[in-house]
């Protein structure tokens, strides 16, 4: 730790790190199982459309 900092002071990297686990925890206890499988198939969708709009543009 660099002895400019002061303590109990974090840096920008371990806040984000720290919001993440503690965002990611919540939004499992809120939301349940459904919300993932939803949110992954409406990915996975999303990824299908771009690749056959890619294929299309390489036709032309």
């Amino acid at each position: 730790m660099s002895d400019e900092r002061k303590k109990g002071q974090m840096s920008v990297e371990e806040a984000g790190r720290m919001g993440g686990q503690k965002g990611g925890r919540r939004t499992a206890e809120t939301h349940g199982r459904e919300f993932y499988e939803e949110i992954g198939h409406k990915g996975g969708q999303k990824v299908r459309k771009l690749i056959e709009e890619g294929k299309q543009h390489e036709e032309e």
